[in-house]
């Protein structure tokens, strides 16, 4: 499948439906538990709940910090890909929510993108839509 602004965005079934989703719900079940808990059943109810908001960290620090260290390797392919292009390294104004973005510009808009990036302020969106030859990037999970 080709690749291009309305299709790049990835969702993975598994961790971003099915397990959210089931972490979501045994929040809600906990907390209801907790809610119509006893005396005796009052403390590990609650340890239940803390249980399924660790659960939810978890699940969106592992999230979090796997997208971290893609950013880092991004930039730095970009900075390459750029330098390769140019001669020049990224102007140090681009912010790294702009090189992500611009990884999808062709080796022929980079440079233009880039500099147009820096000069108009664009967001991720805006650059994104401004890239005419689309170059795909399959392996951001």
């Amino acid at each position: 499948m080709e690749q291009n602004f309305k299709n790049h965005t990835r969702l993975v079934t598994g961790y971003h439906g099915i397990t959210g989703l089931l972490i979501l719900a045994g929040l809600i079940g906990s907390i209801v538990n907790l809610i119509n808990a006893d005396a005796h059943t009052h403390y590990s109810a609650a340890l239940l709940v803390v249980v399924f908001l660790c659960l939810i960290g978890i699940f969106w620090y592992a999230r979090v910090f796997a997208l971290k260290a893609q950013d880092r390797a991004i930039r730095a392919e970009e900075n390459f890909r750029h330098y390769i292009l140019t001669g020049k390294p990224f102007d140090a104004q681009l912010r790294i929510g702009q090189i992500i973005a611009l990884r999808f510009a062709s080796d022929e808009e980079l440079p233009g993108l880039a500099k147009k990036a820096v000069a108009e302020q664009l967001s991720q969106k805006q650059i994104k839509e401004a890239i005419k030859n689309w170059r795909a990037d399959h392996h951001r999970v």
